[in-house]
């Protein structure tokens, strides 16, 4: 299928050729019939991509900060692979469109193959020819309503979610600052409302289609024309509430909206724009400032959107969903014209052309459609279900001595910035497939680190006898069963961690190795092969007594919409992390753990782990969220027989006893192990030689890392039984 995309690095645009997304359970498979370019939104991201790195930078200070940390946390080249890596990759674009259900995705009963929908969501209503849209991110189109209108639904949406921010009331004044597109349709929510309108926009053009969808007025901000017909509308007393729809760096519509305000009037933004609100004029007028977070409720909860959890209509009156489905039933009852606002209709293979009309300013646009070629406007037969797509290019000719051929299962950010990059530059290495149920990160990968397919059908990959091992690079909950099923089809699996997240699931990886015979895995616990720990390991000797080993590890505080939040279903952060360091002492101490006591803080945010070896030894892991960013995210120390081995943060390296060794700093890179991992398991798939770590110490990491969470929930230590 084809989809627009854009590189942010080097501002290309592109329609591509891309893989048919799979259709997962909690949502529909939709084509797409009419796309909306918002011409704000859209405009100000292709802006961005066009800008040197320079300008890029200071229009994301956010990202700048990020990047910042990022490096005192990671050195610099992995954070340059991580920042490249986002930059050098196709972005998409879109987020409101109506299409026809093509496919419907276990769990959705309240739609069928064939019915019209409008979709919102910028990573599932994007200019594609196909897109997968959740549950609550897509509505029934009511009868009647024009394909064309109904792709208006999201927009609509943002504008319907700043209107019920200001609470307007019948009979209120309202002063709308900015007659772009999400501003005309404000415009014309308040008039059906009963609100009387008031336009500023410095475009005479857009002031007069305003005018003719329902203002009283509309003027340039900086004549007298608007401040005149606040007045008259309102007695002299000043506007209810003023709707911010403007975008740019100028600060004059917070001024101009303290200034047109009656005394504790609503500022409501919903645009973009400079917010240095001139304090004396906001707080003489004690205005209430809000914010609208675009579509509404539900906006940005990974639960809501993803996972189809809506919320009770008796505690939230309007979310996304009910917001869209109320816009869309407003157009379809004329109370909401749409049609006057399509400046252009283009055909979705002229995009790109579009795009660039749009950002040179010959194209004056508020809104701009894209057809698609089998659009729902006409009459069609009835939808069949697309079945999985695979995009070939002609498999690399074999020399006397095969190459490993690897496919990857997912392709995100840790398998683009930290493990292809290995591979893709190792010989003896074939990357064959890459597979992932979203189309463009597998064109990327395909494109960045030359695999032979990408391709939404992990069966047929599976099914290749020509691929030799699996990499499984997704999210956590999906590892057990992936890695199940690659075991099964004959493959050597890398899996990263964690390999299972529940004690069902790893015994389920090992059943499928006694069913198949195949004990050909992986886990992705990459620190015991980083070369400086190996070294002052080496350097430390070996001992007779108990050790006493402690690591604290500084994990820092997610973003707030980190999938790794979400505990429900993708377990808890140490269940995710915690087989690393659990894995490295072991490793350290030669032997699997045989007892766990752990306790945490509140809401097991920081979690203090103790295990106990064979030999008496113990290991304390210290996993803390709320720790500094300026402090090192690992660091270590092993004390046994009168000898010490301390690791700080994979940068130096010391060993004490009677003679002390002071490892050269590494002021450049924290080389944590993962390309020597990498050659040691491409090396064990070539040769048929015995994998890097032997699979049951992989399952007893495993499973004293599930067993920390058990420990934490009976607050008992727990005995590891040893895995047969």
């Amino acid at each position: 299928m084809k989809q627009v995309v854009q590189n942010y690095k080097s501002g290309e645009l592109a329609v591509l050729d891309v893989p048919v997304p799979g259709c997962k359970p909690g949502g529909v498979l939709v084509r797409s019939a009419y796309s909306l370019i918002s011409t704000g939104t859209e405009l100000m991201k292709v802006s961005e991509a066009g800008m040197s790195m320079v300008g890029k930078a200071r229009s994301r200070p956010d990202q700048v900060a990020k990047v910042v940390q990022s490096v005192a946390a990671n050195g610099v080249p992995a954070t340059y692979r991580k920042v490249m890596g986002k930059l050098d990759s196709y972005t998409p674009l879109g987020y409101s469109l109506c299409g026809v259900v093509e496919q419907v995705g276990a769990g959705i009963d309240d739609v069928a193959v064939g019915d019209l929908v409008a979709c919102a969501g910028n990573e599932h209503a994007l200019h594609a020819e196909l897109n997968w849209v959740p549950k609550n991110l897509y509505a029934p189109v009511p009868d009647g309503l024009a394909p064309r209108h109904a792709a208006f639904g999201t927009v609509g949406s943002i504008a319907l979610q700043g209107v019920r921010q200001g609470e307007s009331q019948l009979g209120d004044v309202a002063l709308v600052i900015g007659l772009g597109l999400i501003g005309q349709l404000v415009v014309q929510l308040l008039a059906a409302s009963g609100v009387r309108v008031v336009g500023a926009d410095p475009d005479p053009v857009r002031c007069a289609l305003a005018e003719r969808l329902g203002a009283a007025a509309c003027g340039d901000p900086a004549s007298a024309a608007v401040e005149t017909a606040v007045a008259e509308l309102t007695g002299g007393h000043g506007a209810d509430q003023v709707y911010l729809a403007a975008g740019g760096g100028s600060n004059q519509p917070v001024e101009l909206a303290a200034k047109l305000s009656r005394d504790r009037g609503r500022v409501v933004d919903i645009g973009k724009c400079s917010l240095n609100l001139p304090w004396n004029a906001y707080y003489e007028k004690e205005l209430d400032v809000r914010f609208s977070r675009s579509y509404g409720p539900g906006r940005y909860d990974p639960e809501y959107e993803l996972q189809g959890r809506d919320y009770p209509i008796g505690y939230v009156r309007w979310t996304e969903r009910r917001n869209l489905a109320c816009f869309l039933d407003l157009v379809a009852r004329g109370r909401v014209d749409v049609e006057p606002l399509v400046s252009r209709t283009a055909d979705f293979d002229d995009a790109v052309e579009t795009y660039q009309r749009l950002k040179d300013g010959d194209l004056k646009a508020v809104a701009v459609l894209f057809r698609y070629p089998e659009h729902a406007g006409e009459a069609e037969a009835p939808a069949v279900a697309v079945p999985a797509v695979t995009v070939r290019a002609p498999a690399p000719g074999r020399s006397g001595r095969s190459p490993v051929r690897l496919a990857f299962v997912g392709a995100g950010n840790y398998a683009t910035s930290m493990l292809l990059p290995h591979l893709a530059q190792r010989d003896g290495v074939a990357l064959s497939a890459v597979v992932t149920t979203t189309a463009l990160s597998a064109a990327n990968a395909k494109r960045k680190f030359g695999f032979a397919e990408a391709t939404t059908d992990l069966d047929a990959v599976l099914g290749d006898t020509s691929i030799d091992a699996v990499f499984v690079v997704t999210r956590h909950s999906s590892h057990a069963e992936l890695t199940r099923k690659a075991l099964l089809a004959g493959k050597a699996v890398f899996v990263e961690k964690p390999l299972a997240l529940t004690e069902d699931d790893l015994a389920g990886v090992l059943a499928a190795v006694e069913e198949s015979g195949n004990d050909r895995i992986q886990v992705g616990f990459n620190r015991r092969f980083a070369p400086l720990l190996r070294e002052a390991r080496q350097r430390f000797g070996a001992r007779s007594g108990p050790a006493s080993l402690r690591y604290l590890v500084n994990a820092g505080r997610l973003e707030h919409g980190s999938w790794y939040l979400r505990q429900g279903t993708e377990g808890s952060r140490f269940a995710g992390e915690g087989g690393h360091f659990i894995d490295t002492a072991s490793w350290l101490l030669g032997a699997d753990p045989v007892s766990v006591y752990a306790v945490a803080t509140s809401g097991h945010q920081d979690v203090q782990a103790v295990l106990r070896y064979p030999d008496g030894s113990t290991a304390t892991i210290s996993y803390v969220t709320s720790g500094p960013a300026s402090l090192p995210k690992e660091t270590l120390d092993l004390v046994a027989d009168g000898k010490a081995l301390r690791l700080d943060d994979f940068v130096r390296a010391s060993v004490y006893g009677r003679k002390r060794w002071v490892s050269s700093r590494l002021p450049k890179a924290r080389d944590k192990g993962q390309n020597a991992e990498l050659a040691a398991f491409v090396k064990a798939v070539r040769t048929g030689g015995p994998m890097p770590v032997p699979l049951e110490s992989l399952a007893a990491t495993t499973a004293a890392t599930l067993a920390v969470q058990a420990g934490l929930a009976a607050g008992t230590p727990v005995t590891l039984a040893r895995t047969p």
